[in-house]
């Protein structure tokens, strides 16, 4: 067996040194959530003020499958008018609105051309 001699200073030496408090131990970090999404992502805007730029003739299908051409003139949160060419403009609740597309474009992508 080694014989080691401690090392422990002398009781003076430690009274003299000023206090330094014991660092707290490490806080594990708290847990980030990821933040929740925007309620709006402002597509369904963009894409409004697209076709009343471009003045795009669109077909609007309603939830009861009747199917709506024209171009929307303007729209707000509620609603979209409609501007027809030979009938009245429509005002449509989008409520009431299943989808719209561009007009002619429902052969274009994914849809079935009657075959």
């Amino acid at each position: 067996m080694v014989n080691r001699k401690l090392f422990r200073p002398q009781l003076n030496e430690v009274k003299e040194q000023p206090y330094m408090p014991r660092p707290a131990l490490a806080q594990p970090a708290p847990v980030r959530k990821k933040p929740a999404p925007p309620d709006q992502t402002s597509a369904e805007n963009f894409y409004y003020v697209k076709q009343m730029q471009a003045r795009s003739p669109v077909a609007v299908v309603l939830n009861d499958g009747e199917t709506l051409h024209g171009v929307v003139e303007w729209y707000d949160r509620d609603c979209i008018k409609l501007t027809r060419t030979g009938s009245p403009n429509l005002l449509i609740y989008k409520h009431a609105i299943k989808y719209l597309f561009k007009d002619g474009e429902e052969f274009s992508s994914g849809g079935t051309n009657g075959q």
